[in-house]
């Protein structure tokens, strides 16, 4: 079986967020599948998609802090600003972290451990609502 549709995300504001929810609620054929797999590829250049802690909202926090610091809006050296001192950091980020994820399904369900939760990481200050496009596949 393969599947694949569109989800979209609501606009979040920057930083880290817990998607799983919205993932596998936009997914009913997700619990058809015994065992497979679930691809997820974000369309989008400015944000990203990590499979991270679940539980502790502050590791959100810590990471969006850490990669605030290391990539600033101000670098003397980018060129490409006319879209806003946040969007070459927003680049960067995406590159760093991947827009693409592929996880294990099985029993209808996303194999995911016990702290493991789907993340959008939203480095724009506005970035609006994203797209993703979801391929399921297995029996």
């Amino acid at each position: 079986m393969w599947m694949q549709q569109e989800l979209r995300l609501t606009p979040r504001s920057r930083g880290f967020h817990l998607i799983t929810d919205e993932v596998v609620d936009g997914l009913p054929g997700l619990r058809e599948v015994s065992t497979g797999l679930l691809h997820l590829q974000l369309l989008h250049t400015s944000a990203s998609l990590t499979l991270n802690e679940n539980a502790d909202p502050d590791v959100r926090h810590d990471l969006d802090a850490f990669l605030r610091e290391r990539i600033p809006g101000d670098l003397p050296y980018f060129r490409h600003t006319l879209e806003g001192p946040d969007d070459m950091p927003a680049h960067i980020c995406a590159s760093l972290l991947g827009t693409q994820l592929t996880l294990a399904v099985r029993g209808g369900r996303l194999v995911l451990g016990t702290w493991q939760g789907l993340w959008l990481g939203e480095h724009r200050d506005r970035g609006g609502a994203r797209r993703l496009i979801a391929t399921l596949q297995g029996e």
